[in-house]
């Protein structure tokens, strides 16, 4: 990206000139575990934000590995990875978490460099601990946060291993059409809406620049990487695309000339490694008993030698992805986008000039058909209805489309009769019309209801309304 090498700049001059901030001890969350200490820290990113972390640790533990731990997408706060810090504490490796910043990232923009230079200032502080061996720390990454950790960890030498946990090695665009598809699929979804989900809204959003990173290659990073590297995925993983991305992740390391890697499959644990009840479609915050047991032994034993290669069977994937195709010129977002008001111009402009004559207490106008109303309702009912619900299905990432009936989710099915509805309400005024040669004033409204139709047809068939 444009501002890579500035970035990347201005993170060596933060990060050789700015200390760690002093620290002081916080208040212990509810329930603790009386032989952990919680220490509140503050440490300062390359672009001069201020972050605000957590040091879990041992009670007087000196000397040992010490791990910073980067959250996945979202405005994550540092209390959603408390638990897993604690239980790497608990085996004697001090943890940092920290509250991902919110500038220069939100749902709308986001820069893995950036996300890299927060993680090389997490390392700086965790360089200057007294309970850390600066020549053991290490980063631990969960699916976005593996693309932070290891374009991290390849930028300096003052990391010493990474760990990852459900790390995607296909763009974030490729891996979430195909999250789409998985969760459709559990849910007995079938039919247009789920080609729709995978390729369309995908694409639109990537094309209108509503999706960032969309098109981001993480294997340039894997292939930097010399170090030891531990990288899991649950064996419940829906969201990874666990059997290609191990595949992926394991050449890359291999091209780099890595011969310290392990590749764990953790089982009955989800994309996040935390228990799932429902197959790895659910979100359960519950860490198996054995949570950090392995890893901790991984990391711990990096003192006594580097680690031969180790590689478990690949994880199951029924379905594969797919690449998605670039946007053709038809489906321009900005095309698609000026359709849709094309149709609302004639749909609510018949509406609105009806309830206009009704205010004013006019007689009806000669010549205008019963159906055109009905194309006006069903038509701005679609036009409106669609991408809100496909927006919904993309922010809770295809796990909330509600009742399914027949294989089809009821808000879907209800959009596609009211898209049949208009289309035939449309022929039928259009029909009509002809017949009756309506007044010159209605005729103008007819004309602009019939454009609406006649391009709501291939907008919505573009967006699978018309289609089974």
């Amino acid at each position: 990206m444009g501002h890579r090498h500035r970035t990347a700049l201005l993170g060596l001059v933060a990060l050789l000139l700015a200390l760690p901030a002093a620290t002081s001890a916080a208040a212990a969350p509810a329930n603790a575990d009386p032989r952990l200490a919680h220490t509140a820290v503050e440490f300062t990113s390359a672009d001069g934000t201020r972050l605000h972390g957590e040091l879990v640790a041992p009670q007087g533990v000196s000397g040992a590995p010490g791990l910073a731990m980067i959250a996945g997408a979202g405005p994550v706060a540092m209390d959603e990875l408390r638990p897993a810090a604690e239980a790497y504490a608990a085996h004697g490796i001090p943890t940092l978490i920290w509250d991902k910043r919110t500038a220069g990232y939100s749902t709308l923009s986001r820069d893995y460099d950036l996300l890299a230079d927060d993680a090389l200032a997490a390392v700086q502080l965790l360089h200057s601990r007294p309970e850390i061996d600066p020549n053991r720390v290490g980063l631990w990454g969960l699916s976005e946060g593996a693309w932070v950790a290891t374009l991290a960890a390849g930028r300096t030498s003052e990391v010493s291993f990474v760990v990852t946990a459900g790390a995607v090695g296909l763009s974030p665009a490729r891996q979430q059409a195909w999250a789409y598809g998985e969760f459709l699929r559990h849910a007995g979804i079938g039919g247009s809406l789920v080609p729709t989900m995978q390729s369309t809204l995908i694409r639109e959003l990537s094309g209108a620049g509503l999706f960032p990173e969309a098109d981001y290659d993480p294997v340039p990073a894997w292939e930097r990487l010399r170090l030891p590297v531990l990288a899991e995925w649950g064996t419940l993983d829906r969201e990874a695309v666990p059997a290609e991305s191990e595949r992926i992740v394991r050449d890359a390391l291999n091209r780099a000339g890595n011969r310290h890697y392990t590749i764990r499959n953790v089982p009955d644990v989800r994309h996040n490694l935390r228990r799932s009840f429902a197959d790895g479609f659910d979100r359960p915050s519950q860490l198996p008993d054995d949570y950090a047991d392995f890893e901790s032994r991984w990391i711990t034993g990096l003192a006594a030698g580097l680690p031969p290669v180790s590689v478990d069977a690949a994880p199951a994937q029924e379905h594969a992805s797919r690449p998605l195709a670039p946007l053709g010129w038809y489906e321009s977002p900005w095309l698609q986008a000026a359709s849709a008001v094309v149709c609302l111009l004639g749909f609510v402009g018949h509406l609105a000039a009806g309830a206009v004559r009704r205010l004013r207490r006019r007689p009806a106008p000669v010549g205008v058909p019963r159906p055109a109303r009905w194309a006006a309702l069903t038509g701005t009912f679609a036009v409106v209805g669609t991408p809100l619900y496909l927006l919904f299905m993309a922010i809770t990432a295809a796990s909330l489309p509600g009742p399914v009936l027949l294989g089809r989710p009821v808000v879907w099915s209800v959009l596609q009769l009211a898209s049949v509805a208009t289309v035939v309400a449309v022929a039928l005024t259009v029909a009509a019309a002809v017949r009756r040669h309506p007044a010159n004033g209605s005729r103008v409204r007819l004309g602009l209801l019939a454009l609406s139709g006649a391009v709501f047809v291939p907008w919505a068939l573009y967006w699978g309304l018309l289609r089974p």
